[in-house]
């Protein structure tokens, strides 16, 4: 068999597996088999329930860590699917399923292929490799992946995210902040008894929307645009509210800090004479080993330079996998290489990976594809 028929066959078996983010246990099970069959060194499961394999080299060198996650969104909209979305069909040179392309192909791939590698030269090399295939990414990108990189004392990190086969050698961070405007609740027929909250917010809402944010040529803008808005009590009946919170998206650049980030926003709050409170978003979840996941939503930006030794290795690698000539370019949508980011976030060279995001009207099917259509350079 072929390394590029058994990362397709697995690719197949993982994407009828459901993994939804919280619930990957199952195919945690499965893979931890496959990856013991296939003859690497070492597995192991962390207290997140992430598996790497890993295999050691003869002598000493870096630390390649191939990244992947495994869990997925959960399938809400199954009447829009045109196939199975657990079926993993091939279908005119594309394989359908959910998590396909995002991104149990990449993690099929990068398990066969560093297999094939041992089979072919054993333990005769330098350093180590690791192949990671972490949970719930969907809920916090990078959290997962930063503790096996941790483990794994990674030098380099290979992420198998959509690229279009090109080579991203950096990303704008990300951050979400809330901010909440405070009132006094009262009946509505009576407002002037209180103090309304999202008269209050609209006092600041506008100038805050047109803050000047930071640009630069390599990761473009700095936006920030309102994602979510809601006043308590919800819903409101004749009552007037007592806090109404705004969240935001805020694309981050290099050199951005928490407190450059949050502190135009405070200045208004200050102006203004409002009562307010702006930070940034915390959330928290329970992996399903049971262990507490609870982080800041807050990654910094990071760039690596066009001629940085990673990044030329990087696109020799991918030329000679590629009938098309890659380029190295920036990241658009976030990954786990917004924890990752000191590392590299490079497309994989070794997977059949998916040569770009379909893009809308789709079927949700169609938004779940990965070509087939590449042939394999190894045996």
């Amino acid at each position: 068999m072929t390394t590029f028929t058994a990362a397709l066959t697995l690719a197949q078996a993982l994407i009828r597996i459901p993994s939804p983010s919280g619930a990957e246990g199952p195919i945690v099970s499965y893979i931890q088999r496959v990856m013991h069959e296939l003859g690497y060194d070492e597995v192991h499961v962390d207290e997140l329930g992430s598996i790497t394999a890993s295999i050691y080299g003869n002598r000493p060198g870096l630390s390649l860590l191939l990244d992947s996650h495994i869990d997925t969104v959960e399938v809400a909209n199954r009447g829009q699917w045109s196939v199975d979305p657990y079926g993993a069909l091939i279908i005119d040179g594309s394989l359908y399923g959910r998590g396909a392309a995002d991104m149990k192909g990449a993690a099929a791939s990068m398990i066969a292929s560093v297999a094939r590698f041992k089979e072919i030269h054993g333990n005769d090399f330098a350093g180590s490799v690791h192949v990671s295939c972490t949970v719930c990414e969907e809920c916090f990108e990078g959290y997962a992946a930063a503790l096996v990189a941790a483990h794994t004392k990674a030098d380099v990190v290979i992420i198998g995210e959509a690229s279009e086969l090109d080579l991203k050698r950096g990303q704008r961070g990300r951050a979400e902040i809330v901010l909440t405007t405070y009132g006094q609740s009262c009946h509505s027929s009576s407002p002037q008894r209180g103090s309304n909250a999202i008269v209050a917010m609209d006092k600041i809402l506008g100038r805050i929307l047109a803050l000047p944010t930071p640009s630069c040529p390599i990761l473009g803008a700095g936006i920030l645009v309102p994602t979510d808005i809601i006043s308590r009590p919800y819903p409101g009946r004749s009552v007037v509210p007592d806090r109404t919170t705004v969240t935001f998206d805020r694309r981050l650049l290099v050199g951005e800090s928490r407190e450059s980030v949050l502190q135009p926003i405070k200045a208004v709050i200050e102006e203004e004479g409002i009562e307010a409170s702006v930070s940034f978003q915390e959330s928290e979840m329970e992996s399903y080993t049971k262990a507490t996941i609870k982080a800041e939503r807050f990654f910094d930006a990071w760039v690596l330079d066009d001629e940085a030794p990673l990044v030329q290795l990087g696109l020799d690698a991918l030329h000679k996998q590629a009938s098309e000539r890659s380029s190295p370019t920036i990241a658009s949508a976030p990954t786990p290489a917004t924890t990752l980011g000191p590392w590299a976030y490079l497309p994989s060279a070794l997977a059949p990976g998916p040569r770009r995001w379909p893009t809308p009207p789709m079927s949700e099917s169609r938004s779940q594809t990965l070509s087939v259509r590449m042939t394999a350079t190894s045996p």
